[in-house]
């Protein structure tokens, strides 16, 4: 009988340890180890980056392939009107001159080209009171120029450019003057001389062969022997051709 009452005491006293014991087995297989948990959570980050990275390297591919469509092309003719700020003379007024300018250029990468360009200039300067009563003569001046062309910002839709020109002017300022010359020594002489200019035309490409251009634009003539410095601009269309 005392060994019976023995066995139902250990039972009673064994009974708890038990119960904790399988609920600590149950709680372990039903809860995935942590490392598990934190690979699977790793591993979607990864694969979001790899698509983003797939998806930048595509749209820089069509990027690229944009460029090179636009800026691909052999030969880029251009037809512009000009605005420019001229001293026609020794003592003469500043006057306004207005020009047609047109130009090619080949290019022998996406970047760089060589320009020859040719300009016509016309205005009519202020003169004062003469014998001729011409006081504001027709002048004009021509200039054929070449140099070198680069493309330092490329973008599909628009193109920053840098161009230094240099080359022949001549000049026909007495003209309209009816036989008086240069009106008492305000405007220049007819003759010959160097022209450089410096600009950086801007584009806007409306199509891969066809685009818009402004110009901001440095002059320099040496007319007189006087070196003037003049500031304008020049606008107007661009036709792109040929292939590389």
């Amino acid at each position: 009988m005392s060994s019976f009452r023995r066995i139902a005491l250990l039972l009673v006293l064994g009974l708890p340890a038990l119960q904790a014991v399988q609920a600590q087995s149950s709680s372990s297989s039903s809860n995935p180890p942590a490392t598990d948990q934190g690979q699977q959570a790793a591993a979607p980050t990864q694969q979001n980056l790899s698509v983003q990275a797939r998806i930048r390297a595509r749209r820089e591919q069509r990027r690229a392939a944009a460029i090179h469509e636009v800026y691909s092309h052999l030969y880029e003719a251009y037809a512009n009107m000009g605005y420019l700020r001229f001293v026609p003379g020794p003592s003469a007024q500043r006057v306004t001159m207005y020009a047609w300018d047109t130009g090619l250029t080949r290019y022998y990468s996406e970047r760089l080209g060589v320009t020859i360009d040719g300009r016509g200039y016309y205005g009519t300067p202020y003169v004062g009171l003469n014998p001729s009563s011409i006081t504001k003569p027709a002048i004009s001046f021509y200039t054929a120029m070449g140099g070198p062309t680069y493309r330092f910002y490329l973008q599909p839709k628009y193109s920053v450019s840098g161009r230094v020109l240099g080359g022949y002017a001549q000049g026909n300022f007495t003209g309209d003057t009816n036989g008086f010359g240069t009106l008492n020594g305000l405007l220049y002489n007819n003759g010959s001389t160097f022209a450089v200019s410096a600009s950086a035309p801007a584009e806007y490409n409306l199509t891969p062969n066809i685009g818009l251009r402004l110009a901001p634009e440095y002059f320099m003539t040496g007319f007189g022997s006087k070196m003037e410095n003049s500031l304008g601009f020049a606008g107007g269309l661009v036709y792109r051709f040929g292939k590389q």
